[in-house]
């Protein structure tokens, strides 16, 4: 994986038995497992893969987890089919139309969708935020309650522009987008992964204004 001045990033085992499995992430990414210089560290700890910036006065590491914190809260008390998503993508009473979220990002929205009923396909171009996205969705199919969810959603990593073109199969019946960083020079990026992400993502030049 090409990296970005800024942005070097090492694979990193802080769980016990995880060095075998840094190493295979460090392999699939193209990524170091030791440089002393690097800026953010992909960590595999006991509770999944993180992603971590180094230095002084950085957030704190972000990882994909659908079985608890605000994604499953979102589940839970979000508001259902009412949600503005839900009426984004026409989803009315007997209706829940196969969605593509073309700019899947952390998978919120598409969870949300899938927990509503929808048949998801995702799309991530950039490969450490599609791997911290493989890692809870693997995670995620193990537990009893939202395993079923989970079955809901297939990940595709790459340009969304190059996969739809070469999509072969039964197409979507609604293309989702919600791009992370709209190129909006007064957009004031308070959540903690948009501050984490942005290195790494940049301005997203294609996204609408």
């Amino acid at each position: 994986m090409e990296q970005q001045a800024g942005s070097r990033i090492r694979v990193e085992a802080l769980a016990i038995d995880g060095q075998e499995h840094a190493a295979q992430w460090a392999q699939r990414l193209g990524l170091p497992l030791h440089d002393a210089d690097a800026d953010f560290a992909l960590q595999l700890t006991d509770d999944g893969l993180q992603l971590q910036q180094l230095g002084d006065d950085v957030p704190g590491a972000v990882r994909v987890d659908f079985v608890e914190g605000a994604v499953a809260h979102r589940r839970l008390f979000g508001g259902g089919t009412g949600q503005m998503i839900a009426k984004a993508v026409g989803i009315q009473p007997g209706i829940r139309p196969s969605v593509l979220d073309a700019t899947a990002g952390l998978g919120k929205d598409a969870f949300v969708l899938a927990s509503l009923g929808c048949e998801m396909s995702l799309i991530e171009r950039q490969p450490i935020i599609a791997a911290l996205l493989e890692d809870g969705l693997a995670r995620g199919r193990g537990d009893r309650d939202i395993g079923p969810i989970i079955a809901r959603m297939r990940l595709l990593t790459g340009n969304s522009i190059e996969i739809i073109r070469s999509w072969v199969e039964e197409p979507p019946q609604v293309i989702y987008l919600d791009p992370m960083f709209p190129h909006r020079e007064k957009t004031a990026l308070v959540k903690k992964e948009m501050r984490l992400f942005r290195p790494l993502v940049g301005d997203d030049m294609d996204a609408p204004a």
